[in-house]
């Protein structure tokens, strides 16, 4: 009896929360065939199915991060300077799915890094980030809560800090729990309302 349409989504649904809790558990250097038929109770060659080779696993995987990173429910507390915090907070370690999804982005980059096609592709994720880190920067500087300077370089400035403080995090969660992140962000950000 063929499968129907309903039943190959329904096993590529499981594949993919398969291939997340590869990554979650062992970071993006596990991502194996091995390692998600293991985890999907599977054998290699069903998975080779749906990704012929180790390439299509990967690709797939950092699709479903971008998608899960998307998605995500995010903060809203107006526009302004609140709004950057909140921007600048969602991309925190500051819950377990948070760490997560942190864990698997930063340990993805030296896969990124070692493929020409995935760096482009990580540099305009990471611009888009830039940008709209930019648009709430504008913001608080057009409500008088950021004094006047480059956006661009504000923003800049902002998301590197924010990944900075990601990647501290990450290596020392017991030196950098969530309410000393909120605190680092807010001292940065207090920083940034009062220089000239």
């Amino acid at each position: 009896m063929p499968r129907t349409k309903g039943d190959h989504e329904a096993r590529r649904r499981d594949v993919s929360e398969a291939v997340w809790q590869v990554m979650a558990t062992h970071g993006f250097a596990g991502l194996t065939l091995r390692a998600v038929a293991a985890e999907l109770g599977a054998t290699t060659g069903l998975l080779t199915h749906y990704f012929p080779t180790k390439r299509a696993l990967v690709e797939y995987a950092l699709d479903l991060l971008e998608q899960r990173t998307l998605n995500r429910p995010r903060r809203a507390s107006g526009n302004g300077l609140a709004a950057l915090r909140d921007a600048l907070l969602d991309i925190l370690p500051l819950t377990p799915e948070a760490v997560d999804s942190n864990r698997i982005w930063v340990s993805s980059w030296d896969t990124a890094l070692s493929d020409p096609a995935l760096s482009a592709d990580y540099a305009r994720k990471y611009a888009q980030g830039r940008d709209r880190v930019r648009e709430r920067v504008i913001a608080a500087q057009e409500l008088g809560e950021l004094p006047p300077g480059d956006p661009t370089d504000i923003a800049a400035g902002a998301e590197s800090f924010t990944l900075g403080l990601v990647v501290q995090a990450l290596f020392d969660p017991a030196a950098f729990p969530p309410q000393r992140q909120v605190k680092l962000l807010d001292d940065y950000l207090a920083a940034l309302t009062t220089r000239t």
